[in-house]
C-alpha cells in the first residue's frame, strides 16, 4: 500500500513539473493544427466548387434566355440601324444590374426596343443568383447590397431624422425632373417613362441607382455615397406613408395635372354653368302695341 502511493506521489509530482506543462501543450497544439489542416481545405474546396457550379448553372439558364438578344457571351448584339444594339453588353454591369432586372421582371423581355416594364417574375430566386453569378464572373461590376445597405434600421431616432432630411435634398435636387416629387414618375422624350417609386422594394431602388437601367443616370458610388443611396431610400419610405393633405391628388404629379384640373373641371364648369343660367333666364315674347288713341 505504501509503494502504491509513493508511485502516485512520483507521478502526481511530475505531472505538476514544468516539462510536463510544456508537452501537453504542445500536444494541444499538434490536434489543434491536423484538424485545421484536415477540415479547412476541404472547406474551401467546397466553397470553390459550389460557386464554379453556380456560375456553371447560370450560364446554362443565360444560354437558354438571353443569349438571343445578348449574345452567347454576353457581349451583345448590335441591329441593323446604326448606333442601336438589341441586347446591350453584360461584362462588367455586375450581379446587381441582373438581380434589378430579372428579379423585377424587366428581363427577360420580347421587344428590346422598347423600355422594359415591370412585369411578373419568370425565374426564381435561386436561378436568379445564378445568372447573377454568371454575368459577375465575366468581369468586375457592382454585387448585389445587403439590406445593411439600404436600411436605416439600428438608428436613434435622431439620426434616422437626419438620415430623411438629407436623402430629400438629394431626390428633391436630382431626381424630382424625371420622377415628380412626389415619386409618381411621368413621361420622358422618346416616349419613354419615369417609374413611379412607390411600392418598390428598397433592395432594387439600391440597384437602380447603383447600376442606371436604361435611360436612368448611373449613380455609382463615386458619385453617390452608399449612404446618399440609403438616405433616399429612407425618404422614398417616409413619402409612402404620407397622406394626401389635400384631399384628391391626382396622382401627385405636379402642377400640369393640377392646372389641368383646375381649367377643365374648375373654369370649365363654370363657363357651363353660366351657359346654363342664360339658357334658363326667363324671357318676354310678347311685341309692344302701340295704345289705342295714342298718336302715331
Amino acid at each position: 500500500m505504501r509503494l502504491l502511493n509513493r508511485s502516485a506521489g512520483r507521478i502526481s509530482r511530475h505531472r505538476r513539473g514544468p516539462v510536463a506543462g510544456l508537452v501537453v501543450l504542445l500536444f494541444g497544439l499538434l490536434i489543434t493544427g491536423a484538424l485545421y489542416t484536415a477540415l479547412a481545405p476541404a472547406q474551401a474546396d467546397e466553397q470553390s466548387m459550389s460557386d464554379e457550379e453556380l456560375v456553371a448553372a447560370g450560364r446554362e439558364l443565360f444560354m437558354v434566355g438571353c443569349s438571343s438578344c445578348h449574345g452567347l457571351n454576353a457581349e451583345g448584339l448590335p441591329t441593323v440601324r446604326e448606333g442601336q444594339v438589341k441586347g446591350p453588353s453584360l461584362v462588367g454591369v455586375g450581379a446587381a444590374a441582373v438581380d434589378f432586372q430579372v428579379g423585377t421582371g424587366r428581363m427577360p423581355m420580347a421587344r428590346p426596343e422598347q423600355q422594359a416594364p415591370r412585369k411578373d417574375v419568370v425565374y426564381n430566386d435561386e436561378e436568379i443568383a445564378a445568372m447573377a453569378a454568371y454575368v459577375a464572373s465575366l468581369a468586375p461590376g457592382p454585387a448585389v447590397p445587403t439590406e445593411q445597405d439600404y436600411s436605416i434600421e439600428g438608428m436613434s431616432e435622431e439620426e434616422r431624422e437626419e438620415a430623411i432630411v438629407r436623402g430629400g435634398q438629394i431626390f428633391l435636387t436630382n431626381c424630382t425632373a424625371c420622377h415628380n416629387f412626389n415619386g409618381s414618375g411621368g413621361a420622358m422624350p422618346r416616349g419613354g417613362y419615369a417609374p413611379e417609386l412607390k411600392g418598390v422594394e428598397d433592395k432594387y431602388i439600391y440597384e437602380a441607382l447603383l447600376t442606371g437601367p436604361q435611360a436612368m443616370p448611373n449613380f455609382s458610388n463615386g458619385n453617390l455615397s452608399p449612404e446618399a443611396k440609403r438616405d433616399v431610400i429612407a425618404y422614398l419610405n417616409t413619402i409612402e406613408d404620407q397622406p394626401e393633405y389635400g384631399g384628391f391628388g391626382m396622382g401627385g404629379l405636379g402642377p400640369v395635372s393640377e392646372g389641368l384640373f383646375a381649367w377643365v373641371l374648375g373654369v370649365g364648369g363654370l363657363v357651363g354653368f353660366a351657359i346654363w343660367i342664360a339658357a334658363h333666364t326667363t324671357r318676354t315674347t310678347r311685341t309692344p302695341h302701340l295704345e289705342e288713341g295714342a298718336e302715331a
